[in-house]
C-alpha cells in the first residue's frame, strides 16, 4: 500500500468505476472526488456501485470548472482524506476519470518504492518554458480572474484589459516563485502533508484562488519550498495540441500508447473499448519495464500537430482556405509555363515533351478551354476543361492539376489572351519557372488574313495586356523562377535558352540538344512591326527588331581553290 490514487472524475463515471477497481485490485486505495456539476442521484448510484471495494473512498465535492480554483480545492479535499484514512501510503498519484493505466500497477508500486523521497511533478518558471497558450504567462499570478475564460470570454478579457491599462498588480507572497507545470503529479507523503499542513496555507490559498489556471500551479510552486528531490516530469503521458487543447486517444492508439512507456494516459475517449480491453484486462500484453519515456513518440505528436497546421504542400485545409499565407506552399510541386514559345515555334509542345518526358499541354487559361495535352477534356481529379468551370476559379484549377498530378511535371502555354488573373499567382508561386518571350503574340497576327486596322487594334491591346504581365513578373514580391527575353533578342540565338530550360526542368539527365523546334518563318515580321509603327502602335515588346534583317549567312561566293604544287 505504499501509492494512494486521487482521481478527479467530472464525465463518464462507468469508466472512472471500471479504472478506480483496477487500481484498488492492485491493492493501491483510491480517493475519488466527484465533480459537483454531476446530478445527486448519478453521484448516489457511482457511490453504491463502488460501495463493495474497502480501500475506495469519496472525498467532499466541489464544483470543478476549467481553470478554477474547485480543481485545487477538489485535489487538496481528496489529498487529506488519503494521508488521513492511509497512514502507509507514501506516494499520492494525481489522476482524471478518463486516465488509463497503461503497464501493470506493480511495476508503478515497484518504481517508486525504489524512489520513496522524489517527487514528480512538472515544474518551471514562465521564464524558461513557452507552454502557455493564451497570451497570460507572468501576468496570470500578478492579476485577477474573477470570471471564467470559457464562459464569459468578453467580461474576462474587457477585465484583463482593464487591469493592464490602470497598472494593477498582485503581490506574488514572500517566499515563493512561481511555477509552471502539468497538474498531474506524483508527490511523496513528506512534501504533500508540508504543503497541506504548512501555516501560511490560508495565505497562498488566497493568493492562487485568483490565479489564472491555479490547478498547474499551486502544487507547482508550493512543492519547491519543501521538496528534497524534484524531478520536473510527470508520471503521466498528457500531450497538447498547438492550441493548448488535449490530445484523445482512440482505439487506433493502441500501439501508440505502448510505446510511450508510460504508466498512465490522459485523455481516453470513453468509448475506446479496444484500449480499455488491453490495458486493464491483458497483464501479458503490458510493456517492459523500463523507465518512462514519452519523447519516443513526441516525434509522431510533432508531425501531427506540424500537418494540423501547415498541411501538405499545395493541399489546402478548411483551417487555412480563407487565409492567404497561411498555405504550406502554393502549389504541390514544381510546373513550368511558357509564354511565347508555342507562337515562335512551330509544333513546340510536342517536342517539348519528348525533349523533357513531361506533360506538355497547350494554353491552359485559354479563352476557349483548358487545353490539356493529347486534346484531353477530362484529367486526373475529374477536371474538365470547360473555362467557366475553370475561370470561377483559375487558381484552385491550377492548385487541383498540380495536385492530381504529383510526381509529373506539368508545362504549359501562357499568354496575354489567356486568364490575367492567375498571372500573379504564378509570380508569387517559388515552384513556378516562367519563361517569356515577349512580344511573340505578333507572330499569330502577323501570319494572319485579317484587316491591317483590325491588326493594329488587336496589337495595341496585347502588348497593353503583356506590358502588365511583365510589370508584374518584375515585382520585387515575385518568387518564382522567371526569365524574360525579347523577341529579337531570343531568335538570334534560341538554342541556348532552350538549353538552359531544359536542364532546368531536369527530369532526363543532362545533355546538349540534338534536336532543336522548328522556328516559325519570320520573313517580313520586321516590315509588319515598321507598318504598325506607321499607322501610330509602337510594337516595343518584341525589342530592336530590324525591318530588314541581314542574313546569318552571307551567300558570298566560294573561294576558287588553289593548289599547291611539290
Amino acid at each position: 500500500m505504499s501509492v494512494g490514487i486521487v482521481m478527479l472524475v467530472h464525465t463518464a463515471l462507468g469508466r472512472a468505476e471500471q479504472v478506480a477497481r483496477h487500481w484498488a485490485r492492485a491493492g493501491c486505495p483510491v480517493v475519488i472526488h466527484v465533480d459537483k456539476i454531476v446530478p445527486r442521484r448519478v453521484y448516489n448510484d457511482f457511490v453504491a456501485g463502488l460501495a463493495d471495494v474497502s480501500v475506495i473512498r469519496f472525498s467532499r465535492r466541489h464544483r470543478c470548472d476549467w481553470g478554477t480554483w474547485g480543481l485545487v480545492a477538489a485535489s487538496q479535499d481528496a489529498a487529506e482524506l488519503m494521508l488521513d484514512k492511509f497512514p502507509d501510503v507514501r506516494h499520492v498519484y494525481l489522476a482524471s476519470g478518463s486516465c488509463l493505466p497503461l503497464r501493470p500497477v506493480e511495476e508503478l508500486i515497484e518504481y517508486l518504492e525504489e524512489r520513496p523521497r522524489t517527487d514528480f511533478i512538472e515544474s518551471a518558471t514562465t521564464a524558461d518554458v513557452p507552454w502557455t497558450v493564451g497570451g497570460l504567462d507572468q501576468e496570470r499570478f500578478t492579476l485577477r480572474f474573477p470570471f471564467s475564460w470559457r464562459k464569459n470570454r468578453y467580461l474576462f478579457d474587457r477585465f484583463v484589459e482593464l487591469q493592464r491599462k490602470v497598472g494593477f498588480r498582485r503581490r506574488v507572497p514572500p517566499g515563493i516563485t512561481p511555477h509552471m507545470g502539468s497538474q498531474w503529479w506524483c508527490l511523496t507523503r513528506q512534501t504533500l502533508s508540508a504543503i497541506l499542513q504548512d501555516p501560511d496555507r490560508r495565505k497562498y490559498d488566497r493568493y492562487f484562488r485568483h490565479v489564472w489556471i491555479p490547478d498547474e500551479s499551486y502544487f507547482q510552486t508550493l512543492s519547491r519550498l519543501y521538496s528534497t528531490n524534484i524531478e520536473s516530469r510527470s508520471l503521466t503521458l498528457s500531450k497538447f495540441d498547438f492550441q493548448g487543447k488535449p490530445h484523445i486517444f482512440y482505439d487506433d492508439h493502441l500501439q501508440l500508447l505502448r510505446r510511450s512507456d508510460c504508466f498512465v494516459a490522459r485523455k481516453i475517449w470513453p468509448h475506446a473499448e479496444r484500449l480499455y480491453q488491453a490495458f486493464l484486462t491483458d497483464p501479458a500484453g503490458a510493456m517492459n519495464r523500463t523507465e518512462p519515456n514519452p519523447g519516443k513518440i513526441d516525434r509522431i505528436f510533432a508531425k501531427a500537430v506540424d500537418r494540423r497546421t501547415r498541411g501538405r504542400p499545395g493541399l489546402y485545409m478548411q483551417s487555412r482556405f480563407p487565409n492567404q499565407g497561411w498555405e504550406n506552399g502554393l502549389t504541390a510541386g514544381k510546373y513550368s509555363v511558357f509564354q511565347g514559345f508555342a507562337e515562335l515555334f512551330e509544333d513546340f509542345e510536342p517536342w517539348l515533351a519528348r525533349a523533357t518526358g513531361a506533360q506538355v499541354h497547350g494554353h491552359l487559361f485559354g479563352p476557349a478551354r483548358a487545353e490539356f495535352a493529347g486534346g484531353q477534356t477530362v484529367v486526373n481529379g475529374a477536371l474538365s476543361d470547360n473555362a467557366a468551370l475553370r475561370d470561377a476559379n483559375p487558381r484552385a484549377f491550377l492548385t487541383n492539376l498540380l495536385w492530381n498530378t504529383r510526381g509529373e511535371r506539368q508545362c504549359f502555354q501562357y499568354g496575354p489572351r489567356d486568364n490575367p488573373d492567375i498571372n500573379w499567382h504564378f509570380s508569387r508561386d517559388p515552384n513556378a519557372q516562367i519563361s517569356v518571350v515577349s512580344g511573340a503574340w505578333a507572330v499569330p497576327l502577323f501570319k494572319s488574313n485579317a484587316n491591317f486596322a483590325d491588326l493594329r487594334r488587336e496589337a495595341a491591346k496585347l502588348q497593353k495586356i503583356e506590358a502588365k504581365m511583365l510589370d508584374e513578373l518584375r515585382s520585387p514580391d515575385v518568387k518564382a523562377r522567371v526569365r524574360i527575353w525579347t523577341m529579337a533578342e531570343f531568335i538570334e540565338a534560341p538554342m541556348e535558352p532552350l538549353q538552359v530550360i531544359i536542364d532546368e526542368i531536369g527530369l532526363k539527365a543532362p545533355r546538349r540538344l540534338s534536336e532543336a523546334p522548328r522556328m516559325a518563318d519570320l520573313t517580313g515580321f520586321g516590315q509588319f512591326l515598321q507598318n504598325l509603327k506607321n499607322q501610330g502602335m509602337h510594337p516595343y515588346l518584341m525589342g530592336d527588331f530590324p525591318v530588314d534583317p541581314a542574313p546569318r549567312h552571307d551567300p558570298t561566293s566560294a573561294r576558287k581553290p588553289y593548289l599547291i604544287k611539290k
